[in-house]
C-alpha cells in the first residue's frame, strides 16, 4: 500500500529529535503539491509560573523547525512553521488544524514507558481519540 499526502498536513513536533524523526518518516509520503505545516505548542501554565521564558521557548521551537525542514524541503512543495500557544496541547493542535483547513494531522508516536505516558498525558493517544480532523500515525522508525 502506498500512502501519499498531496494536500495540507499539520505536523506537531515536541522537540528537535521528534521534529527531525517525524519529518524523515513523512518525507517519502510527500509530493510536490504537498503543503506541510510543522507546529510546536508552547504550553502555557494557565496562571501558574512558566518554567522557561517565552523567548527561550520560541528559540527552542525555531531549533525544532530547523531540524524538521531538511527532510521536508526536499519533497514537499511548501513547508511552513508555526509556534502555537495554549493550555492544552491537543486542543491547540486541533484548533490550528481546523483554522488552517488541513487534510490531516500527521505524527510519529514517540516511545516511552507507561509511566512517562501517564506523566505527559499521552498526547499521541489523545490525538487519535479526540481527533476533529483525520489523524495519521506514521510507523516508528527506530534506528
Amino acid at each position: 500500500m502506498s500512502l501519499t499526502f498531496d494536500g495540507t498536513v499539520l505536523v506537531p513536533a515536541a522537540d528537535p529529535e521528534d521534529g527531525e524523526r517525524t519529518a524523515a518518516a513523512l518525507a517519502p509520503h510527500l509530493s510536490p503539491s504537498s503543503r506541510v505545516i510543522v507546529v510546536n505548542v508552547i504550553e502555557k501554565a494557565g496562571g501558574a509560573p512558566d518554567k522557561a521564558s517565552v523567548e527561550q521557548r520560541e528559540e527552542y521551537a525555531r531549533t525544532i523547525f530547523e531540524r524538521a525542514r531538511g527532510p521536508l524541503e526536499e519533497r514537499a512543495g511548501t513547508v511552513e512553521t508555526a509556534i502555537l500557544f495554549g493550555t492544552d496541547v491537543v486542543e491547540t493542535i486541533f484548533e490550528a488544524a481546523t483554522e488552517r483547513d488541513v487534510d490531516a494531522v500527521v505524527f510519529e508516536p514517540r516511545g516511552g514507558s507507561r509511566f512517562v505516558e501517564l506523566l505527559t498525558g499521552d498526547v499521541a493517544r489523545r490525538l487519535v481519540t479526540e481527533a476533529s480532523v483525520p489523524v495519521v500515525a506514521l510507523p516508528r522508525t527506530d534506528d
